[in-house]
């Protein structure tokens, strides 16, 4: 199958594929390894240990990009941004500007909903050390490549760290390359032809514990989101 060549109905379609994805041997191993061993803290979980498949409103107008499921985040709960502190941060700035029901996300019973908001990642299953391998990106490409292709409501895109500002715009632009001069920085801007594009650092705990990503620095991101959002329906 080539890289991007998915064709599917609807997203339920897309996501019962991708949650039987084998693809990557490495992730695979992994993913499955740290749903046996588990975090002791979490030891009566019974880990999904699979690809996490996107979540949220599929007539979302704003898409929210990460790098890939946290090992025992989104590995553990089968939702992507839930379970750990990333997604907490996430989803309380999401809950700010009214994107979300609720400003936390523990587990897929917790009750939370995305408003007019869908989370994904470029990579669907945890890796090691928090790090896929270019051909793993590649290879998991086509999943985010088909969500976009059936989240035609999407205006704004707001990437989370520079892999997921790079695979996005491979996404976006598959199968051609994209254009140059669209360079990663926290708080840059960029109109593409369809949608707006905002990058911001991830809400990592590299990132947010050492002061490099701050819940005020994040929460502007998401009020320049909010703010073209609402210019686009005025």
């Amino acid at each position: 199958m080539a890289e991007g060549s998915l064709r599917v109905p609807d997203l339920a379609a897309l996501n019962q594929g991708l949650v039987n994805c084998r693809l990557c041997p490495r992730l695979v191993a992994h993913r499955e390894r740290v749903g046996q061993i588990k975090k002791r803290e979490f030891r009566d979980w019974d880990y999904w240990a699979r690809p996490v498949p996107g979540f949220g409103d599929p007539a979302a107008r704003l898409l929210v990009v990460g790098l890939a499921p946290a090992a025992h985040g989104a590995n553990r709960t089968g939702r992507m941004f839930t379970g750990d502190s990333s997604g907490n941060w996430l989803v309380r700035s999401l809950f700010k500007f009214g994107f979300a029901t609720q400003p936390i996300s523990l587990g897929q019973d917790d009750g939370l909903e995305l408003r007019d908001a869908y989370v994904t990642a470029v990579v669907r299953c945890a890796p090691p050390d928090n790090r896929p391998t270019p051909a793993e990106i590649a290879a998991c490409r086509r999943y985010l490549v088909a969500e976009l292709g059936l989240l035609t409501r999407v205006r704004v895109v707001v990437a989370l760290g520079r892999i997921a500002f790079a695979g996005f715009l491979a996404a976006y632009y598959w199968p051609d390359r994209p254009p140059p001069g669209l360079a990663f920085a926290h708080g840059a801007q960029y109109k593409l032809d369809r949608v707006a594009l905002i990058a911001s650092y991830h809400p990592s705990r590299q990132n947010t514990q050492t002061g490099r990503l701050t819940e005020e620095m994040l929460d502007r991101v998401f009020a320049v989101a909010r703010a073209e959002l609402d210019r686009l329906r005025g």
